[in-house]
């Protein structure tokens, strides 16, 4: 099977992860072009990683891309997504699809009226550490889940792993939370160790989710947590008859025995690929590109976006998507819904949306 084919729009921090994707595994992925800003910028590409960077529309599409991965700021990503779809391109684009409710459904409109491809990389549900422990909630080690106490992602991509968790799907929900201001000594940044002493004042969000079935989320979180040596990131889970902490699990058999185990983690010899995830036997994840047999395993960042590009042939081709559209659209209006609880100091209720 030929490589599929994609071209990014944007240059920055993430898109260089697409990059390094094709580069792991070049029988799956070609990036025909990285579309930059700038000639500087498209320079500055092609000559410390060896990208085909371009500065114009007309040199991205001459590469006959298969789809289009918008990786650009947030404030940019739905505009310029519905550039390319309007263009006639599938596009994958970045979190979150949009920031705002009527760009949201516009988004909608356009897939429903206008047939347009489109994807959102919202890629944690295919993190190994996250897919494992959803698939042991799904597989009834807790019974019925009724509550998540979150504090390992923000605001959409929280979104996203509660309902999927949970299992709530697109549950109507009464949103209400605050936000503190505390000091936290820097120690790592996306660039490497800091070791100054700066200290940064950072906001530490709490938030309450209710649904309407009965179910309840705890949100914590403070961005700190995604790069740091003194802030941790947690996840526990509960049911009737058990609880998912972190990578314990502890539960009752059909017998009221109760029993308690650590999901094991099979690592690529330099620690930085996860090569399957499993509970007493009962194996919970396994690194799709081991099973095509591939031998670099990427960390769980890249093998999850990695993931979502393997699903973008099918999609293209049989329209089964990666990760369903409605479910993106929901995750980015949780955000809004996050910020207008925090914004305004009271409960915020959600109300059915066309995609629902």
């Amino acid at each position: 099977m030929y490589p599929i084919q994609f071209a990014v729009i944007g240059s920055g921090w993430r898109a260089l992860f697409y990059w390094r994707i094709a580069c792991a595994y070049p029988a799956y992925f070609q990036m025909t072009a990285m579309l930059c800003r700038t000639e500087e910028k498209a320079a500055r590409m092609r000559e410390e990683y060896g990208i085909p960077a371009v500065t114009s529309e007309l040199e991205c599409q001459a590469g006959k891309p298969d789809f289009v991965v918008v990786a650009v700021n947030k404030l940019s990503i739905c505009q310029v997504s519905m550039h390319w779809l309007k263009k006639g391109y599938p596009v994958l684009c970045e979190t979150p699809a949009a920031l705002e409710l009527s760009d949201l459904q516009r988004l909608w409109r356009m897939r429903m009226e206008e047939g347009g491809k489109l994807q959102v990389a919202e890629q944690y549900f295919c993190y190994p550490t996250f897919q494992a422990g959803i698939r042991a909630v799904q597989m009834g080690y807790l019974g019925d889940p009724y509550m998540i106490d979150l504090s390992a992602v923000h605001d959409y991509h929280s979104a996203s792993l509660i309902r999927r968790y949970l299992g709530v799907g697109m549950e109507m929900m009464t949103v209400f939370g605050k936000k503190y201001t505390y000091p936290v000594e820097e120690t790592d940044s996306r660039y490497g160790a800091i070791r100054d002493g700066r200290v940064s004042m950072r906001d530490r969000v709490r938030l309450t989710f209710e649904f309407s079935g009965g179910k309840t989320a705890f949100y914590d979180f403070d961005g700190i947590q995604y790069h740091s040596h003194i802030r941790s990131r947690h996840i526990r889970v509960m049911g009737q008859c058990g609880e998912l902490d972190d990578w314990t699990i502890r539960y009752v058999d059909r017998e009221h025995v109760p029993h308690a185990g650590q999901m094991m983690v099979e690592r690529t010899q330099d620690g930085t690929g996860i090569r399957q995830i499993s509970f007493q036997g009962q194996m919970l994840y396994e690194n799709p590109f081991e099973l095509l047999g591939e031998k670099v395993l990427l960390p769980q960042d890249e093998t999850a976006i990695a993931s979502m590009m393997l699903g973008m042939r099918r999609y293209i081709e049989e329209g089964v998507e990666v990760y369903p559209l409605a479910e993106a659209l929901q995750d980015a209006y949780v955000r809004i819904l996050m910020e207008e609880a925090l914004g305004s100091g009271q409960a915020v209720r959600s109300e059915p949306q066309i995609w629902n």
